[in-house]
């Protein structure tokens, strides 16, 4: 990466239930100076309940939802329909960020309105380097309108 992505109302919102993976998460984040930007809600429920008090307060929404398909109160993908579904929230972009890698997953994913579907990788530095070039392309060089 060249430099540190500014993070100035930037956010990112993690939906994962699996405390492993939220601490692998913001480790990644840290290495890439996105850490401070991180918001993570462990379910469904507490992540609806976190976009809807954003919408609510009229709140900065989210610059980028990453999504884990397989969670243990349900699909991610009820997340993703939600924002879809919700006209303040369909300009965020949605990665569905999972260790699936089974084709009828992925085709779920992308008819739920995810912008991306993205294979957790096994190897801890591909990790490093993958949650890099997510930020890099969301944060960085993407533009919402």
């Amino acid at each position: 990466m060249s430099g540190p992505i500014s993070t100035m109302s930037q956010s990112i919102l993690v939906v994962e239930d699996s405390p492993a993976q939220c601490e692998l998460l913001s480790q990644a984040l840290a290495q890439h100076r996105c850490e401070e930007a991180l918001h993570i809600e462990h379910g469904i429920s507490p992540a609806l309940t976190y976009l809807n008090q954003q919408l609510e307060d009229h709140a900065p929404l989210p610059r980028l939802i990453l999504v884990d398909l397989k969670l243990k109160t349900g699909s991610g993908l009820d997340i993703v329909r939600y924002i879809r579904n919700h006209e303040r929230l369909q300009r965020v972009p949605v990665v569905v960020l999972t260790t699936s890698d089974a084709q009828h997953d992925i085709e779920a994913s992308y008819a739920a309105g995810a912008n991306a579907y993205v294979v957790k990788p096994g190897a801890y530095a591909d990790f490093i380097k993958l949650m890099g070039d997510l930020c890099r392309f969301w944060l960085g060089w993407n533009r919402t309108a």
